[in-house]
């Protein structure tokens, strides 16, 4: 039995309500995400404060959502890898095929693109403690070390969100990213895939 409860704007805590209003407003449903968010009031906020600051980053709106899919993949999150490929192609306008590979983690055609998606992987996996050259690398891809700084403040959005589903369990997708369902890839002890 799930714990935590997708909440409708009508039955959500007092404090959430003009959150989950907002939310709607600018998808046109209520992502539940967002809904079962609306448990704590203060966690929804601190997710659309995230997300408007990451708006606001000096990484344009398709650099923005390889940042969150590259992080949502690495961290397995299937309805959050969903919801930013729909994003990504419907909101930002990116190349499905960039979408695509993001999704797959395979190399991205566009080298800078790519170079986004290598350092912002990097970032989650090695927790932010990179090698020299890892930096090197994207700034020399013609990144700056601001963009660096936002590429971590979309890890910081990714981490809340990916972690929250963890532990939520996995949330129901919406009908809007039905059509992005993914699967994350099997993971294996060394005993189990030896």
């Amino acid at each position: 039995m799930t714990r935590f409860n997708i909440h409708s704007i009508s039955q959500a805590p007092e404090a959430a309500k003009p959150l989950l209003t907002g939310a709607q407003q600018k998808f046109g449903f209520v992502p539940n995400l967002m809904g079962r968010f609306a448990e704590s009031p203060a966690t929804l906020q601190a997710y659309l404060d995230l997300g408007s600051l990451v708006e606001k980053t000096s990484l344009t709106p398709v650099e923005q959502q390889v940042v969150l899919l590259a992080a949502s993949v690495e961290n397995h999150c299937t309805y959050c890898v969903a919801a930013h490929s729909m994003i990504a192609k419907r909101m930002a306008k990116a190349e499905p095929a960039i979408v695509e590979a993001l999704r797959q983690q395979q190399p991205l055609s566009d080298q800078k693109l790519e170079a986004l998606a290598v350092f912002t992987r990097a970032v989650v996996k090695l927790r932010g403690r990179l090698a020299d050259s890892v930096l090197s690398d994207f700034l020399g891809a013609g990144y700056t070390p601001q963009q660096a700084l936002d590429v971590l403040l979309g890890v910081t959005m990714k981490t809340l969100s990916n972690y929250a589903n963890h532990i939520m369990g996995a949330t129901t997708l919406d009908a809007a990213f039905q059509s992005e369902a993914w699967d994350a890839p099997i993971q294996c002890t060394k005993q189990q895939c030896a």
